[in-house]
């Protein structure tokens, strides 16, 4: 996928298809990895989803203008952020696919200005070895309840959990360091 010609309508797709999934009774999920999300088109997209049923798991390092846990709208997103000590800016996109996961990894935030006005690129990940290294490390993220503070409807941004251990983005640079 490359922004601006097809990155959006190719997100769009994969979205549509999540939505399908869940209509037709089968698990459904998204989970997103991104810096920013501002994109309104996007935003009402993942709604949609929600909406349908679609579980939507995001990560969200910064600007995030969706909002989430709301009846009717949103009840079916949860949104982390984590920051810590590393720097980092991954960006990851995961979507269900009935069990048969795709990811995909690129530079794009979902922001206008990146799926609209930049040349972006995103790929799939193909190879099993790297998929799993990927995986891992979201899922550490995921799970972080060190950094991790929950983006919700009231904008309290509260820590998920314990204030002591390791945060995900230690584990991850242990892991990889391995």
């Amino acid at each position: 996928m490359i922004s601006p010609f097809s990155s959006r309508s190719s997100f769009i797709e994969l979205i549509e298809q999540e939505i399908s999934f869940a209509n037709a009774g089968k698990e459904a999920c998204i989970i997103l990895k991104l810096n920013s999300l501002q994109d309104e088109k996007m935003i009402q997209m993942l709604y949609k989803a929600s909406n349908a049923g679609v579980k939507i798991r995001l990560l969200v390092r910064g600007i995030c203008c969706l909002v989430a846990g709301v009846e009717g709208q949103s009840v079916n997103i949860y949104i982390t952020s984590v920051v810590g000590r590393f720097l980092e800016h991954g960006r990851v996109y995961i979507f269900g696919n009935d069990g048969k996961e795709k990811m995909y990894i690129g530079s794009a935030d979902w922001m206008t200005r990146n799926l609209d006005h930049r040349i972006e690129v995103i790929t799939p990940i193909l190879d099993p070895d790297v998929y799993r290294t990927i995986r891992n490390a979201v899922q550490l993220q995921l799970d972080d309840e060190v950094k991790a503070r929950v983006i919700d409807a009231n904008q309290e941004n509260e820590y998920v959990g314990r204030s002591e251990g390791e945060s995900s983005p230690l584990l991850i640079y242990k892991s990889i360091d391995q």
